[in-house]
């Protein structure tokens, strides 16, 4: 991963009395193809109540960014245009609620802003209640920090507080080496389970590395010809490609559970499930800072890791969307302003 202006300068940050009254942000006026994302001056967002104001130093992309720019994902509750994408962001504090909050102005902070009820992270300020943020790993550069939020905390519902990994569970992760799956598989691995990844060729090594005891190159094997009897299925595809949902369930063990991620990726889930004989549920991730939290020590001990596949500058989402899209990417894709 190259080195990030945004972390190789000090980021200087203004005074409530010097906050512009705009902003730069790249933004969507209607849903469409990446090149709907483009450069806007948009009004700096207002703190209110125990809301944080952050000066975005990094912004992470994920899926849902993509498909709710092509009118999929949340797009039917955009309250309005132009509208700023980006749930996860890394930056410093510049507004606090109060006083004596134990986060303030200078802090260097890291979480999720859950679009569409807040602006997104594509922006140079985002304001998110305090409680969806912690603070940065000091280990963490901002442009890696800003690769965490969304796909750690959705690893961790699906594989802690759902499964409930532990010594012992087999565990099947599909796109391991994807966002999501990267921290499914080292959070998985850490917590005892038996876990076996599917992924490309690419990445099978990689995927060893983070802690898969069995890997499955979907390249060149059917899963289900290598693979079963699972306690749990982490299916991060749904049935957006080659049915790899459906296939899933012949894997597992009779009760055994699937939590599926994906927003609309396989429509009849539960009824497939409920048919094949074991728990099905699906999974959506919470803006939680307390988790985040927990997840920071992680990273700060080294016991888990991010990797961040490719930067791009804010004013190159367009590509970043692209690039993302084409689905070949390892870990996580950023951008920085």
């Amino acid at each position: 991963m190259k080195q990030s202006t945004a972390d190789s300068q000090h980021n200087a940050v203004p005074s409530a009395q010097q906050l512009p009254s705009l902003m730069r942000a790249m933004v969507i006026d209607a849903p469409g193809g990446p090149d709907a994302l483009h450069l806007a001056e948009v009004p700096t967002p207002q703190r209110v109540n125990a809301e944080l104001l952050i000066k975005v130093v990094a912004a992470g992309i994920n899926p849902i960014d993509a498909k709710t720019r092509a009118g999929a994902g949340v797009a039917s509750a955009l309250p309005s245009f132009p509208a700023v994408l980006g749930n996860d962001f890394s930056g410093i504090v510049v507004q606090s609620p109060y006083e004596s909050h134990p986060l303030q102005p200078g802090d260097e902070v890291y979480g999720m802003a859950m679009v569409p009820r807040i602006s997104g992270s594509y922006a140079e300020y985002v304001s998110v209640p305090s409680l969806s943020v912690a603070r940065k790993p000091g280990k963490l550069s901002h442009v890696e920090a800003a690769g965490v939020p969304l796909a750690a905390l959705t690893a961790w519902g699906m594989v802690v507080e759902v499964a409930r990994a532990h010594e012992g569970q087999r565990i099947l992760i599909h796109a391991g080496g994807g966002g999501v799956g990267h921290f499914a598989v080292q959070f998985a691995a850490y917590f005892g389970a038996h876990v076996i990844a599917t992924g490309s060729s690419r990445n099978v090594g990689w995927l060893h590395e983070l802690g898969a005891a069995q890997t499955v190159d979907y390249t060149t094997t059917r899963f289900e010809d290598a693979v079963s009897e699972v306690d749990v299925v982490i299916d991060l595809i749904g049935n957006v490609h080659d049915d790899t949902g459906s296939r899933s369930l012949t894997v597992l063990r009779p009760g055994g559970l699937i939590i599926n991620a994906p927003t609309g990726s396989w429509p009849g889930f539960a009824e497939a499930a409920a048919a094949a004989g074991v728990r099905g549920t699906g999974y959506k991730v919470a803006p939680d800072g307390t988790t985040l939290a927990v997840i920071s020590r992680l990273l700060e001990s080294g016991d888990v890791r991010v990797f961040v596949d490719q930067v791009f500058e804010l004013t190159d989402a367009a590509a970043a969307h692209r690039a993302l899209e084409e689905g070949h990417t390892r870990g996580k894709i950023v951008l920085t302003l």
